[in-house]
């Protein structure tokens, strides 16, 4: 029910893989709707249609599209859920990448929160804006006739903004109750990471109590009408949504934990502490000779510099390692080299998310490492900061 690139694209088209639909940039933060909605939306419809003909007998097939009506109205209310968070996030100078419209509501992807103070605003505003909704509902449902179609309308919002109000206040991860809690306890501990993993644990106790309690509570009549001509299709619905509900609520802990995860190591990716030392070589110099020189040296990658000692190239540990041992004296480094360009270029002093966010603009299999007077300091492989990445995270958090 609501939460846990922006492109050029013209609204209508698609964005990226799994993007789904551009429909707009409010506040400049581009909005998405999954394809996934409009089979949820046709679900709306049906379900919704069926009951306002037992509230409205007369509206006959036009039922449809007052249903039609409600499921757009009522994702437009998850729309300004999540614009809530987005906005927030753009108030505390945060990057908002998108808002996604999805199979069971929203999701805003934004930046984490530097203090447990702005996590807990940036996620209590989502439900706040929905129970406000649903007393703006509450209050139009009372100034219009009762047993209308404005007056099940109004009184629809109301108690569907109020479910999403409640659900997403529910103390576990991804709903933006776990992330309160987990704001709570990271201020009490002063550790980002222990909130997250006691939030993770709590959504999936609550992905449990709905897989199993739902359907409980609807097949008794406490939370539905329990009405046994309707039944055998309510409860299959009612386990269908149980069990969908608790699988995100179970991935989404998962998704939480391990993102936690990235975040607490990625300091640990430094490009200083990666890097191979490297020696310079001439473009016309054998293999055979410069690799006896960098075993001399203790190094293990070559560059090539012209005659000012200019870096122009580095040697390829691919292309090396393809040239038998025999052939090498009469092999110049030259032809197993990578023209450097201005993005293979890395700052010794990269690291983090920052080294991994150059690393995926300018994809290479080596980057020239280089200090802040633009020194040689070495060679990066990608193959090495994925071992450390893949090993940093293989690790249990402290």
């Amino acid at each position: 029910m609501a939460d846990t690139d922006e492109t050029g694209e013209r609204p209508g088209r698609r964005s990226e893989p799994g993007g789904g639909l551009l429909m707009g940039r409010p506040f400049g933060v581009p909005v998405y709707v999954s394809p996934s909605w409009f089979v949820v939306a046709a679900l709306i419809t049906w379900i919704f249609g069926d009951r306002l003909d037992q509230v409205l007998p007369g509206l006959g097939a036009a039922r449809y599209l007052v249903a039609l009506f409600f499921a757009v109205a009522f994702y437009a209310s998850v729309l300004v859920h999540e614009l809530a968070h987005a906005v927030a996030g753009l108030r505390f100078k945060l990057t908002v990448r998108r808002i996604q419209l999805q199979f069971v509501g929203g999701a805003t992807h934004v930046d984490e929160a530097q203090s447990p103070g702005r996590e807990f605003v940036l996620a209590g505003v989502g439900p706040l804006l929905s129970l406000l909704l649903a007393g703006a509902f509450y209050l139009g449902m009372n100034a219009v006739e009762p047993g209308t179609v404005p007056g099940v309308l109004l009184a629809g919002l109301m108690i569907a903004n109020l479910i999403v109000a409640v659900f997403n206040l529910l103390p576990g991860l991804p709903l933006d109750g776990g992330r309160m809690l987990r704001a709570v306890i990271w201020g009490i501990t002063g550790r980002a990471m222990s909130g997250t993993v006691a939030a993770a644990w709590v959504g999936r106790a609550i992905a449990v109590a709905v897989l199993l309690g739902l359907p409980l509570l609807t097949e008794t009549g406490v939370i539905g009408s329990g009405d046994d001509q309707t039944g055998g299709m309510d409860t299959v619905m009612n386990a269908l949504l149980a069990a969908i509900l608790a699988a995100i609520m179970w991935t989404g802990a998962g998704n939480s934990l391990r993102m936690a995860r990235l975040r607490e190591h990625l300091p640990e990716l430094r490009a200083r502490t990666l890097t191979r030392r490297a020696i310079p070589v001439q473009a016309a110099t054998p293999l055979s000779e410069a690799l006896r020189r960098a075993n001399e040296s203790g190094a293990r990658a070559l560059v090539i510099t012209d005659g000012l000692g200019d870096p122009t190239a580095i040697v390829r540990e691919t292309a090396i390692a393809s040239v038998p041992e025999h052939r090498r004296p009469w092999v110049a480094v030259s032809t197993l080299a990578q023209d450097l360009t201005d993005g293979m270029k890395v700052s010794a002093d990269l690291a983090g998310e920052e080294l991994l966010d150059h690393l995926r603009t300018t994809p290479a299999t080596e980057y020239l490492v280089v200090q802040s007077d633009g020194a040689i300091y070495g060679v990066l492989s990608t193959l090495d900061v994925e071992k450390a990445f893949f090993k940093a995270m293989a690790r249990p958090h402290s």
